[in-house]
């Protein structure tokens, strides 16, 4: 079969197209042939080995796909030879099939858009968690989103609006705001053109917010800290920008604030149920409208160096991915 390899780690200009051989499914494992494979960060930064998880070289990138289910280990009674399911994975995602877990795969049925299923899982599954578990976010509360026109921010964006919050989203230029306030942004902020801390504090009356989630990090994620309301939550989802913020301890000692860490990722080894009930919830918030997954560039899977790279510049809105089966 044709995969996306990674033979060494210099970032995605060392992946190259490659036959490979074919996987089979493993103990608790389905193999699925790939409809389409969603882009995150994390595979620049596993490409570069900069990741947290480093597999053996070479291996296949890609975290997130949708397709049907060719094959399945004995033992997996939940799932069968044709379903289309979509499904995460350690790696192995840019491939025409993919090994998944059992436990990793959700069944889509047959109407989903299979781009729109590639890309579901841990955007919107990261939203749900850190805005659910671990930031407790109440109906009423005022929710800000950073990088809110990208995959993970604009479904903060949905997830926010869909528990009943007021959300203010922050994103870079007018056409990119105007995706979020589409999405349910009640109030919006040019991250490039206005003070975010000034803005947010006319916006809140002074207050401040009571959660603000954060995938950019830099200068944005150090300023957030400073636009929290008393008891407010500040939830570290990761680093577009490259940068770390510096998070200074007495600054969530005045206010009783908290920073809190969440890696959707590690639950599939800790609490795999978790994940597959939010996920069920999710797909019925889908089915209801309330969700609308938005995928801002389709590309085969020869042109995977362009879908990166748009990934990388942080000129897409929402998710990105390959479209494997169409070729």
């Amino acid at each position: 079969m044709r995969a996306v390899v990674c033979t060494r780690l210099d970032g995605p200009d060392a992946l190259v197209i490659d036959d490979v051989e074919e996987p089979t499914p493993s103990l608790g494992e389905v193999t699925v042939r790939v409809e389409a494979a969603a882009l995150n960060f994390a595979d620049l930064l596993m490409s570069r080995g900069q990741y947290q998880e480093k597999p053996t070289l070479p291996f296949v990138p890609g975290f997130e796909v949708a397709g049907r289910i060719e094959q399945v280990c004995p033992g997996v009674t939940e799932l069968a030879v044709g379903d289309r399911i979509m499904g995460v994975v350690d790696h192995g995602a840019f491939a025409e099939v993919a090994r998944v877990r059992a436990v990793d795969a959700v069944p889509i049925g047959e109407t989903m858009d299979a781009g729109a299923a590639a890309g579901f899982p841990i955007a919107y599954g990261t939203a749900h968690g850190a805005l659910a578990w671990r930031a407790n976010l109440q109906e009423g509360e005022t929710l800000l989103v950073h990088g809110a026109a990208g995959g993970v921010g604009l479904t903060a964006v949905e997830i926010g609006r869909a528990m009943g919050a007021r959300v203010i989203a922050t994103a870079r230029g007018a056409d990119r705001l105007a995706v979020a306030k589409a999405r349910g942004a009640e109030a919006i902020i040019d991250s490039t053109a206005e003070d975010v801390r000034e803005r947010v504090m006319d916006l809140t009356d002074g207050r401040g917010v009571d959660v603000c989630f954060d995938p950019v990090g830099g200068d944005l994620g150090s300023t957030s800290l400073r636009c929290l309301a008393w008891s407010g939550r500040y939830l570290v989802i990761g680093f577009a920008k490259g940068d770390v913020p510096d998070i200074k301890p007495n600054h969530l000692l005045v206010k009783n604030t908290a920073a809190i860490g969440f890696y959707w990722g590690s639950y599939r080894q800790h609490d795999p149920a978790r994940l597959r009930a939010s996920l069920h919830t999710l797909l019925e918030w889908h089915g209801r409208d309330a969700l609308q997954p938005l995928v801002g560039g389709r590309y085969p899977l020869a042109d995977f160096r362009p879908a990166l790279a748009t990934l990388e510049s942080r000129r897409s809105t929402g998710k990105v991915v390959l479209e494997i089966a169409k070729e």
